[in-house]
């Protein structure tokens, strides 16, 4: 707990990880374009800022968990950004989702005025980062990962390190992808168990005992059956973490057929319900599509551990 940190960005993954750091110990400085949720943590004792370089320049690291790699060189590199407060030697932690080509790039930017790049995006769901309990794949340097480890494994229950910059980009995104094919396939799956005349409650459990498990399935399928679908992550998140991969797949001649016809789902959900909906509501596109609903009582409308 000797370094303290400015977080920016406390939306849904990224308010919950900051009140993992301050409910660890940590002094945390924070930001973001909404009043409530920097409310939330100064009540929970954290510091507010006016601007990410005034949070940076009071903790000399800082950490931001945004949605787009264009709002992250804003928040990074624009007027009042963290590269006008941190210092030489300070520490740039990323926890957004980025391509390999963004990350390398924005580090570039930060190494240009001194300041070290740690890219740590994070998978497992919103409800396990509200327990600490979520996975951290980190890129960068060893030596700077033991540095923020503490900080790091305050946040998180695992982390992977996993190369120099850009190489947690590459599995962030991998992951990322996995999670979105098992999500159609757990709701094509859910729907013959369905149309098939079987009572869906028992057919969830039985899949969850079965070699065709996963985790989404385990997860997501009962934000489904509950009819919430509330996953705390949007059809525009999905559709830009699909992007990353096919750009991936183009770039290292790998043909991702399934990827592709999983974003080509992506887009007609976002078409049907806006890129604001849950990413869970593909499988209400199948709902819709056959005008078949995939309720069961017994599920809960927001994932709890």
């Amino acid at each position: 707990m000797s370094e303290n940190y400015a977080f920016i960005g406390l939306g849904h993954l990224g308010g919950n990880l900051a009140a993992s750091l301050i409910r660890n110990g940590f002094a945390v400085t924070v930001f973001d374009r909404h009043p409530t949720a920097v409310e939330r943590l100064v009540a929970l004792g954290a510091t507010a800022a006016s601007s990410p370089a005034e949070a940076a320049a009071r903790a000399s690291n800082a950490i931001t968990c945004l949605p787009s790699p264009t709002v992250s060189e804003a928040v990074l590199a624009g007027p009042g950004g963290l590269l006008e407060g941190l210092p030489k030697g300070g520490t740039w932690i990323e926890m957004s989702t980025n391509g390999r080509d963004e990350i390398l790039r924005l580090a570039a930017l930060a190494s240009a005025r001194g300041v070290e790049t740690l890219e740590c995006p994070v998978t497992g769901g919103v409800h396990l980062a509200a327990a600490g309990k979520i996975t951290a794949l980190v890129g960068g340097d060893p030596a700077l990962y033991a540095r923020h480890r503490p900080a790091i494994e305050a946040m998180c229950a695992k982390s992977f390190l996993m190369g120099p910059v850009g190489s947690a980009a590459v599995i962030k995104v991998i992951t990322n992808m996995l999670a979105f094919i098992h999500l159609v396939a757990a709701g094509e799956a859910l729907m013959l168990a369905r149309r098939g005349g079987l009572d869906l409650a028992q057919a969830y459990h039985a899949i969850v005992a079965s070699s065709g498990n996963s985790f989404v399935h385990e997860t997501e399928s009962q934000l489904i059956l509950n009819g919430s679908y509330d996953i705390g992550f949007t059809m525009d998140l999905a559709l830009k973490d699909l992007c990353f991969a096919l750009a991936m797949g183009k770039d290292f001649g790998v043909p991702l057929s399934l990827a592709s016809h999983v974003k080509a789902i992506f887009e007609v959900g976002k078409q049907e319900y806006g890129g604001s909906a849950w990413s869970t509501q593909i499988v209400k596109l199948l709902e819709d599509t056959v005008g078949t609903d995939l309720r069961a009582p017994g599920f809960p409308a927001k994932l709890e551990l």
